[in-house]
This record gives C-alpha cells, sequence and structure tokens, in this order.
C-alpha cells in the first residue's frame, strides 16, 4: 500500500486514525525522530487536548522546524484538530507558547454563557470560501454532511480576512459564533473536526487529501433540510453495558435497575443477562447511524484494568471497523497491580486510548474525589483521575458517569441538599426529593447530591456529564426530565441524557424539553425493538436535526 508518516506527540487515541487511514488503502509510517522528516512525502498531524502542550512537545523534540520545512517544500501536509490549531499564531488556551505562526490569527475560547463548552458533536463544515488561490473546496467536504468536533478553542471567522492571503475556509456556527471548521492552501489542509471519528464523510475527507484531490468540486448530492443556526445535529448515543457471564465470556447485557440477572425460571436459572457479543453489536450501532458508542465495563476486572486484555481487545478491534467516538468507562482509577506494582488513573487512561478508545467514563472515583473536594473548602488536588487525565488528553477526554436516585423529602428544609419540587409525588405524597450520588454500581448511596456532585468535577476539569437515573433504569418510561433541567441548569459542560428510553418518542421528549447536549439509548436498541435508524428519523420527521449515514467514502 502507498504510505503516508503520521507525526504522534502523544496525542491520545492515534489507532482510530491509522485504522482510517488503513480503511482508505493507506499504510502508516511513524515519525520517531525530526530527521524522519526528510523521508516523509504526505505528513498528518493529529491532536487532541490542550494547545500549549502539544506545541511544547512539538517544539522540545525539535519537530517545530522540521514541519515548517515539510510545509515550505510544498509536501501534502494535514493538520486534525489541535494539528489544525498549531497551524495558527497562538491560542487563549496558553498564550505564552507559540504557534506556528502560518496562519494571522490567533484561537479563542468558546462563550460559554449561552451554550455549553467543550463542542462536542455533529457540526457543519459548510459555507464555503475560496482564497485567491481561486479553490472552490476541498478533500470532499460536503455541505450536506456533519463531522465530528471536540473542542473548546476555536478560530472564530472574520469573512475575507485570511482569503487575502490565499486561504480556503470551510466553516461551522456554535450559538452565534462562527468559527472555521476547515481550512486549505496549496500543499495544507486541515480540520478542526476529527476525520476519523466522522463516519464515512470524514473517511471520504482523508482519501481525498491521500490521493491529493484538495481542489474536488463540492458535491452537493445530499440535500440539506431543517438546518438550525448552530448546526449541532441532536447527538444520538448507544451504551452497552458489557460484562462476564457465569462462563466467563464477554457478553453485553442489560439491567432493570442495575440488576443484569436473568428473574429465576425454568428457563434462564438467574444467568446473566446475555443480548450479544461487544464488537458485533457496537458496529451494527454504527452502521445504523449511532453517533458514538459507549462501553461500559460494569464486570470484575480479572486484576487490574491494564491486565483485562479481553476487554482491551474489544476495544481494539472496535475502533478497526466503528468510525465514530468510542467511549470506554470502568476502572479509571488509581490501582496497585497483582505484583504490588502502582497504576495511575492517567496509566489506565492512556491504555484505553492507544486500544481505541476516545474519552473514558469515570464514575464511582468521581464521586469519592467529590468528596474531598469540599472537605478540602473547594481546593483542587491536582491528583484525581479527572485532574491528571483532563490535564494530558484535554477535558473533553473525561466523561464522568453519575448514578443518583431520588430521596423524597417533606420539604426542603429537611435536608441540607438541593431539592426539587417535583410533579410525581412518591407513595406518601411527599412533593419533593432530591437527587442522591451512588458509588459500586448503585449499591451503595453517599451524603452528595447530585448538584454538589456536577459542580465538583466540572471545577477538576471534566469535559462531560453522563446522567444515569436509578429510578429510571430499565423501566422504559423516559428520561428524568427534572433530574436533567436541574442539572444542566447547574454547569456549562455538556450533558448526556441517560436511563429510562423505551421508544423514539422519548428522545424527541427529552431534546424538546430540556437543553441536553446528547441523548443515549441501551435496552430498546439490544432488544431489537427499535434501532437507532429509527430514533433518528423519528427524530427527523419531528423536525429536529440530525446527523444522516453518508452512503459511500
Amino acid at each position: 500500500m502507498p504510505t503516508v508518516h503520521l507525526l504522534d506527540y502523544v496525542a491520545g487515541n492515534v489507532r482510530s486514525l491509522v485504522n482510517a487511514i488503513n480503511k482508505v488503502g493507506y499504510d502508516v509510517e511513524w515519525i520517531k525522530t525530526p530527521e524522519d522528516l526528510e523521508n516523509a512525502e504526505k505528513l498528518i498531524l493529529p491532536g487532541v487536548g490542550h494547545f500549549g502542550h502539544c506545541l511544547s512537545q512539538l517544539s522540545e523534540g525539535g519537530y517545530l522546524e522540521p514541519i515548517r520545512q515539510h510545509i515550505d517544500s510544498g509536501k501534502p501536509f494535514m493538520g486534525i484538530c489541535v494539528g489544525l490549531q498549531a497551524l495558527f499564531e497562538g491560542s487563549e488556551e496558553d498564550p505564552d507558547v507559540p504557534g506556528l505562526g502560518l496562519v494571522r490569527k490567533r484561537m479563542q475560547k468558546f462563550d460559554n454563557n449561552t451554550k455549553s463548552v467543550p463542542h462536542i458533536g455533529w457540526n457543519s463544515a459548510m459555507n464555503t470560501t475560496a482564497g485567491s488561490s481561486g479553490a472552490q473546496s476541498f478533500c470532499g467536504l460536503n455541505p450536506g454532511s456533519k463531522y465530528y468536533y471536540v473542542h473548546s478553542y476555536a478560530a472564530l471567522y472574520t469573512p475575507g480576512v485570511l482569503e487575502k492571503d490565499g486561504w480556503s475556509i470551510a466553516t461551522a456556527t456554535y450559538g452565534d459564533e462562527e468559527f472555521i471548521g476547515a481550512i486549505a492552501k496549496g500543499n495544507i489542509f486541515a480540520t478542526q473536526f476529527h476525520p476519523e471519528k466522522s463516519g464515512q464523510a470524514g473517511l471520504r475527507t482523508i482519501r481525498a487529501f491521500l490521493n491529493g484531490n484538495q481542489a474536488q468540486p463540492l458535491s452537493s448530492d445530499i440535500s440539506i433540510s431543517g438546518e438550525k443556526k448552530d448546526g449541532l445535529t441532536c447527538r444520538v448515543i448507544a451504551c452497552l453495558d458489557v460484562r462476564t457471564n457465569d462462563s466467563g465470556d464477554l457478553v453485553v447485557t442489560k439491567g432493570d435497575q442495575y440488576d443484569v440477572r436473568e428473574k429465576d425460571g425454568i428457563d434462564s436459572g438467574g444467568q446473566v443477562r446475555n443480548l450479544g457479543k461487544p464488537v458485533d453489536m457496537a458496529k451494527k450501532y454504527y452502521e445504523q447511524g449511532a453517533d458514538e458508542v459507549t462501553f461500559l465495563n460494569i464486570t470484575s476486572f480479572r486484576n487490574c484494568p491494564l491486565a483485562d486484555t479481553p476487554m482491551l481487545e474489544i476495544l481494539k478491534r472496535a475502533s478497526e471497523t466503528v468510525f465514530v467516538p468510542l467511549t470506554i468507562g470502568g476502572g479509571i482509577k488509581d490501582t496497585i497491580d497483582p505484583d504490588g506494582t502502582y497504576i495511575s488513573a492517567l496509566d489506565v487512561a492512556t491504555t484505553y486510548f492507544k486500544s481505541g478508545a476516545d474519552k473514558v467514563s469515570i464514575g464511582s472515583d468521581a464521586v469519592i474525589a467529590a468528596e474531598q473536594y469540599y472537605e478540602a473548602g473547594e481546593k483542587l488536588s491536582g491528583k484525581t483521575a479527572i485532574e491528571t487525565i483532563s490535564s494530558a488528553y484535554g477535558n473533553q477526554a473525561v466523561v464522568v458517569s453519575v448514578d443518583p436516585r431520588r430521596v423524597y423529602v417533606n420539604s426542603p428544609e429537611d435536608t441540607n441538599h438541593h431539592t426539587i419540587k417535583t410533579q410525581y409525588q412518591n407513595a406518601e405524597g411527599q412533593r419533593f426529593c432530591w437527587y442522591q450520588c451512588t458509588i459500586k454500581g448503585g449499591r451503595e448511596a453517599r451524603d452528595l447530591d447530585v448538584r454538589q456532585l456536577a459542580k465538583a468535577v466540572e471545577a477538576m476539569g471534566a469535559g462531560e456529564l453522563l446522567l444515569n437515573c436509578i429510578d429510571k433504569d430499565g423501566s422504559n418510561s423516559g428520561f428524568d426530565l427534572e433530574l436533567i433541567n436541574d442539572v444542566k441548569a447547574a454547569i456549562k459542560i455538556p450533558v448526556i441524557a441517560s436511563s429510562g428510553a423505551g421508544n423514539p418518542e422519548h428522545f424527541a421528549e427529552v431534546f424538546e424539553s430540556t437543553t441536553t447536549d446528547a441523548a443515549l439509548g441501551a435496552g430498546m436498541f439490544h432488544r431489537g425493538e427499535y434501532t437507532v435508524s429509527d430514533v433518528k428519523d423519528y427524530l427527523n420527521d419531528k423536525g429536529f436535526l440530525v446527523r444522516k449515514l453518508d452512503t459511500d467514502i
């Protein structure tokens, strides 16, 4: 196969990019020293996380000048996410660290007063404008396609300014801010979005760059209807609870209020509910149009997370065929190996990223960290799993999964916790409740409410909150809308609604009645009652903007 060179400065999940490059017919060679760049023909610089960390790593490794020389020589160069940001003069994320300065503009943080930050989800790369070179399009971008973005800082767009320097621009809008989604000039092409995580649309873009088709005509075969101002779609996530069954095999299961065993009977015998094989089901949901796939490892680890080879193998195999973001939860914490070796949460996360995960989900450990945060007078320790992982890979790489349950009281004065007045009274007629955090799969309650947790983990650097609800789990009665609205009012980071989805109408209800950033389904998909496509078709028919499947690369 023809070859492309990849420069990895420890940028998170590069396995998916390698898989995507292989998928479109190219092999990968790694740049290991600055001298290797002399032999590189096509060069890709991927990146996630912190601008300053990325540029500092490249500078300390002696790569910045060879990268400039590669670009100046006219050889093809592609930057992805922070790889795009590196082309600019600098960023508010780390004002003291300069970029390559090839684009005369600086990155700015999104305004989080009116929208969630980070900007996570599927958005456009459209309104393409030509630079002085006259190019009308680049690298297979399609105005009807959606691409996966995950970032807090962006190059806000001012019409006509960069075009005077010869740059062609494709933009997206988030709220009232228009920003650069992709940029191109001559041999340079860069995307703020992640093409390797953007399904068939992203694979098409990678192939076009590698084949030298930067200036191919704009494709317009996909119509755009119901486009919201911000272009951001309603994100539908498929979640797979993975654990060992009684034979020791990893299977996808689903519980009723976290009980995953079949009810005792003649045929079931109380066995772990087996709904399918994780890799096969992840691929199925990807092909149905899932915007993300989440694996929650709810089994006991054989020894420690790093030794849980079957789960790591699931990630590796899934990332070969699933080109949307993969999240893995379970065991993301400091641990001790059976041989006595200390393994940090950051080490665990790094292993998962190298195996194909794009995000890690932290559960019980986040609750303990939040309790310690308040005990210390709301001061950060810098040592929690959330802090260390987000510092290394960016807050978009860290999801906190919370499992609250309702605790009813007669009045707000009966508890020190934040309460809501609910329209759903309990059997005793109580109309007030607070949401109590739990750990260990809901088995242990803590003296911490969900708002306290949400605010604490946001302060620590979590980029997203997966909001479960024990009361709704397995009920097929719809999401807890009161819980979602209460949490959304307290924090700025995105929220994923989870627990209770039983039909497509529930997804429309949660996007209509709350400001949730995404919604997650599990059992209704696993049992074959509805497909992801059914949910998206229903949302589309109701006027919600959803990502439609591209049919070719």
